[in-house]
């Protein structure tokens, strides 16, 4: 079973070699190619006959020459060794003139034949050439090398079938075999042997017999220890480490693919070699040298890959351990640990700071996340698995997580090891809050009601010290790097801001008090001031100085978030909401002397967290401590304060950075002018209480009044300060209202389907403050915004006028004979039903007069529609429901209607026609 599987592997790792030399081999074929090409262009072909020669051979040749032209002269070969080539066409070449030869065609035959068809005839030569030397040269070389790798094993397994040989006597065949095939590879090598064969040298033969002799050994060694037993478990560990070893040394010479192999029979060692004691000692110091070893090997040739790969195995083994092993030898964890971060450090990244070009360089090296991952990891679970959290080992892991980041200040191009410390920290803080706390249900993580990690007093001192760690690196390296490497500043201020803010929240919610607590509320403050004094000391380091780049900008967004916490902890729940709301303001004015990008948008996630605090709480201090007094109480305050905070902001940022913010911060403003009236009238309308009770018409009333004054303050603001925020708010809050009034007005709350009382006086009652108001405010509006909207808006608006206009009329009819109640269900009476017909002819009439005063087209057409349904009514309803002079007198007054308006049209057009001739 065993050589089976050391087979698959030969075949698998042989594999790899090949399909790393395909795309040499590919390349270098397609260079001959044109190579080939620019001979059979150079030369002189048969002239044909007049008008015999194709214009096919004609269009051929300048592409063959463009194509020719497309390789450097670097890698152009000599005419001897395309001469020699087998894939080389045989081409004959004119015999110069002293000889007696002459380039003329010799008979009509010769002169009639055309170059093409030579042309056409090199490739399919040229492809058959390259199979058979495919096939010749490499492909077995190749399963050649298989083959003898192959062969030393079952060569073993077969002695051991058929008993010829002791076991020692076939171990030291299958060495020497292993050893032969090695030192055959190196005299070949030193030969200088080389086949003067196009895609020959893919099938590097010293490197595949290195390979086979390898894989013998390997064999060899485990079979001596594994089966027979010949040799104990540290000479089997040590031959096998050696052997992989010296694989990966013999790469320098023979390439990235041995290397790879002998990476990986170097770190598959320990688990072939088996112990009744097993040492982690053994195992990772062990694992260092092979790191090391790996490290140096890879930094000579910069095989980025292969130094990864030797990461992540390290890294493997160090996770394997931690989570199988009974018993877990702390000490040998931390050293493969720190080891990793010293090989990284001074063999894989030396050569950066030997060279200078560690700081010079953008961007960072991505093998870095290999040892960045595994050591961030290691310390995750030092910190958080109850195995270790409580017997103290926390500090461990805080060692390792600081540890990452020395690391990344030291070697620059380890940036990756910084996200990797940061998103470890992150986790391990968050996982401290118990699930009980509020908000923290999403970081219960599915184990049940326990924290993740120890909430201890040694948690507690870790966290402040991995704090102001990251606050000390992330602003020194940011500062730094600011000039030169901005992404990479922007990331150390990222993280040198993120960490110690998760981290003081989380402290802040497992140790602090929810509510209040001035003991964290005054570290929040110091990190508010060192944030922003970090932003302006990174902004004098950039180039140019004080342009508010990335990191600046991280640096002052943390000090506006610990500015958040910093209210949330110190003041309580009214307090802290009119606070944000007016703490929008300092970004503000800040930009008075810095114009920074950041400040105003310090300013728009102050708006955004107002937002979130009277979503979650609309009553600002909650509805038992919310007062009743009507208007002055803490609603007037929570809205009001905010939304003058916000358009005196977006006010100050028009004159400084403008800008999206700008716009952002007029339309919280806007907004929040908007609540603020809204939430004062339901407070007013229901007793002081505002999350209860339905809506009424009344209260839908003034909403819908509140809409429209708002849209045409919107309208006002924009004339004096244009702002596209301010234009499309006033139509949306117009659209709003004419949807409100559909739905609410007309419908839901309509008093004929409701059947509310519509109030005792005559004339100020319900249907006065419900439709009357409105239809004034809707027309007032469309005459308002008649020029300075679009004309589809101004339409809207009006036609919601007219249809309050004649619902109030209609409603107030059904009154004056109902009474207070108008529900339908009361019936119809004739005299009610005959003044229905007359009223809207009147409206009919005074719409008609409205829009010909007004020059509206929609009041026109408006009153045609009313006019229209009077006459149905009358034709349809009144003469089957009427008797007697009712009837009668509906008719009369129909037609006279009619008459007059067809008057008033001629009249009109008359008179237009007039002026149209003068």
């Amino acid at each position: 079973m065993f050589f089976s599987l050391i087979a698959i592997a030969a075949v698998i790792a042989l594999f790899v070699i090949i399909s790393r030399q395909q795309t040499r081999i590919a390349l270098i074929e397609r260079e001959l190619g044109a190579l080939r090409s620019l001979v059979l262009s150079s030369v002189p072909q048969p002239a044909p006959k007049a008008g015999a020669a194709t214009e096919g051979a004609a269009a051929e040749a300048p592409a063959a020459v463009a194509e020719a032209a497309a390789p450097p002269a670097s890698e152009a070969v000599p005419a001897e060794t395309a001469a020699t080539t087998p894939d080389a066409p045989k081409v004959d070449m004119p015999a110069e003139a002293g000889e007696g030869t002459s380039a003329e065609p010799t008979g009509p035959a010769e002169a009639a034949q055309p170059a093409a068809p030579a042309q056409a005839a090199a490739p399919v030569a040229a492809r058959q050439t390259d199979v058979e030397t495919a096939l010749g040269t490499r492909w077995a070389v190749w399963v050649g090398g298989i083959a003898l790798a192959l062969g030393g094993l079952f060569l073993i397994r077969y002695t051991i079938e058929a008993g010829i040989f002791g076991p020692g006597v076939r171990l030291t065949m299958a060495g020497i075999l292993g050893l032969v095939l090695i030192a055959g590879a190196e005299f070949v090598r030193r030969t200088g042997f080389r086949v003067p064969v196009q895609g020959a040298a893919g099938a590097y033969i010293p490197s595949i017999l290195t390979a086979a002799g390898a894989f013998i050994l390997f064999g060899t060694v485990y079979a001596a220890h594994g089966i027979y037993g010949f040799i104990g478990p540290a000479p089997a560990f040590t031959l096998l480490g050696a052997i992989g070893i010296a694989t990966i040394a013999a790469a320098l010479v023979h390439g990235l693919a041995l290397a790879g192999i002998g990476l990986l029979g170097a770190m598959v060692t320990p688990a072939l070699v088996a112990s009744q004691a097993p040492n982690p000692w053994a195992l990772f110091v062990y694992l260092a040298i092979v790191l090391a070893a790996t490290a140096a090997i890879a930094r000579i040739r910069d095989w980025k890959a292969l130094v990864a790969a030797a990461f992540a195995g390290t890294g493997i083994w160090t996770i394997l351990y931690m989570t199988d092993a009974p018993e877990v030898n702390l000490a040998s964890v931390m050293f493969i640990s720190l080891a990793t971060l010293a090989v990284l450090a001074f063999v894989w990244l030396g050569l950066f700071l030997v060279t200078g070009r560690d700081e010079a360089e953008p961007g960072f090296d991505w093998p870095s996340i290999a040892p960045g991952f595994f050591v961030a990891l290691t310390a995750l679970g030092l910190s958080v698995d109850p195995a270790f959290a409580k017997a103290g080992d926390a500090l461990h892991g805080a060692v390792l997580l600081a540890a990452l980041v020395a690391v990344a200040l030291y070697r620059p191009r380890g940036l990756p090891l910084v996200f990797a410390a940061g998103l470890a920290t992150v986790l391990i803080y968050l996982g401290i809050i118990p699930p009980a706390t509020i908000g923290a249900d999403a970081l219960d993580f599915g184990l049940g009601a326990e924290p993740l990690a120890a909430s201890d007093a040694l948690t507690f001192r870790v966290g402040i010290a991995l704090a102001l760690v990251f606050i000390g690196a992330g602003f020194w390296a940011a500062r730094r790097f600011a000039a030169a490497a901005p992404v990479r500043a922007a990331s150390w201020a990222a993280w040198g801001v993120i960490a110690p803010l998760v981290v003081l929240t989380a402290l802040w919610l497992t140790f602090g008090g929810i509510d209040r607590d001035l003991g964290y509320a005054l570290p929040a403050l110091l990190m508010v001031l060192v944030f922003a004094g970090g932003g302006e000391w990174i902004a004098r380091s950039e180039e140019p100085q004080l342009a508010g780049g990335p990191a600046v900008s991280f640096a002052l967004g943390g000090a506006g978030v610990a500015g958040l916490l910093m209210m949330h902890m110190a003041f309580g729940s009214g307090w802290t909401t009119v606070l944000l709301g007016a703490a929008a303001i300092v970004p503000a004015l800040a930009t008075r002397w810095r114009s920074y990008p950041v400040l105003g948008w310090i300013a728009v996630g102050a708006a955004v967290a107002v937002l979130g605090r009277v979503a979650f709480d609309p009553t600002i201090v909650g509805a038992a401590a919310l007062p009743k007094t009507p208007v002055f109480n803490w609603l007037l305050l929570g809205y009001g304060v905010p939304a003058f905070a916000f358009g005196f902001t977006a006010w100050q940022l028009a004159r400084t950075t403008d800008g999206r913010p700008r716009l952002a911060m007029e339309a919280a403003s806007a907004l929040f002018a908007l609540l603020t009236i809204a939430m004062l009238v339901r407070h007013a309308m229901h007793g002081g209480v505002i999350d209860t009770g339905p809506v009424t018409l009344a209260e839908q009333a003034i909403y819908t009044l509140i809409a429209l004054g708002a849209g045409a303050i919107l309208v006002a603001i924009d004339l004096r300060s244009p702002s596209s925020v301010l234009r499309y708010g006033s139509m949306a809050a117009g659209v709003i209202s004419a949807g409100l009034i559909v739905i609410q007005h007309f419908v839901v709350l309509n008093p004929l389907a409701t059947d509310e009382s519509t109030g005792t006086i005559p004339f100020f009652n319900l249907l006065f403050l419900a439709y009357l108001l409105p239809a004034i405010a809707a027309g007032a509006l469309a005459l308002y915004v008649r020029d300075k909207r679009p004309r589809w808006y101004a339409a809207m608006l009006a036609l919601v006028a007219a249809l309050l206009t004649f619902a109030y009329a209609t409603l107030s009819v059904r009154r004056l004979f109902k009474g207070e109640f108008i529900g339908l269900w009361s019936g119809l009476g004739q005299l009610e039903t005959y003044t229905y017909s007359a009223l809207w002819l009147v409206i009919g009439v005074a719409l008609l007069t409205a829009g010909v005063w007004l020059r509206s087209q929609v009041l026109r057409i408006a009153s045609a529609v009313l006019i229209a349904v009077a006459v149905l009514k009358v034709f349809l309803f009144d003469m089957s429901e009427l008797e007697g002079v009712l009837r009668a007198l509906s008719f009369i007054g129909l037609g006279a209607v009619l008459i007059g308006i067809g008057l008033f049209y001629q009249r009109l057009l008359t008179r237009a026609a007039r002026d149209g001739r003068s």
